[in-house]
């Protein structure tokens, strides 16, 4: 059975996806301008607190793949490659993430309406918050290997185009799962109520 909520879901998302790739290539050329004019301004720095904590997070991460990194303070993070020389990655607040939570946010505004009751709807906000966190601090550590171990052109062209797909396959694959195991178990529930 499809939940009400389904059949709305995934065409936003399917569209978001696609303005998402074909805006890429000028997202990216303008992405180090944009974001180097918002730290002069004093926007990113809240925000810019963020990223160093997940830039220690990636830290710990690295640790565990081998990789020895630090944190330098203010989003830098210093990884020793496998050739053992020293590699300087900015984390910057335009790197977190935040476009996937917008996006998140979307898809959330339309797969949530219908008949749920407050809690399920709590839950998937919660999981897919987490999850979106989750699959960021994946995305910049991932980053950050290959700069380690395949060096600083793959890590850019992953950072570009594989974060902002792997972004979009995590939506995909949460909107599955919720209306699977959170949503579509509720329509079930509401259905038999009501025969």
């Amino acid at each position: 059975m499809i939940a009400g909520g389904t059949r709305s879901t995934y065409p936003i998302l399917l569209a978001s996806a696609c303005a998402l790739l074909v805006a890429l290539p000028f997202v990216t050329t303008f992405n180090d301008f944009l974001t180097a004019g918002a730290m002069k301004l004093g926007i990113a720095g809240p925000v810019q607190l963020i990223a160093d904590g997940e830039a220690r997070m990636a830290v710990s991460v690295l640790a565990l793949f081998g990789i020895k990194a630090g944190v330098a303070g203010n989003g830098y993070l210093v990884i020793t490659t496998w050739t053992h020389q020293s590699q300087t990655i900015f984390i910057s607040w335009n790197c977190i993430g935040w476009q996937s939570l917008v996006l998140l946010g979307l898809s959330l505004f339309t797969g949530l309406r219908g008949n749920y009751s407050w809690m399920a709807k709590v839950q998937v906000v919660l999981i897919g918050t987490l999850g979106t966190v989750f699959v960021n601090l994946f995305r910049v550590t991932a980053v950050c290997l290959l700069a380690a171990t395949a060096g600083y052109l793959p890590a850019i062209l992953f950072h570009d185009y594989g974060g902002t797909l792997l972004i979009v396959g995590w939506l995909f694959v949460f909107w599955a799962l919720a209306y699977r195991w959170i949503l579509g178990s509720e329509s079930e529930s509401a259905a038999d109520a009501a025969a």
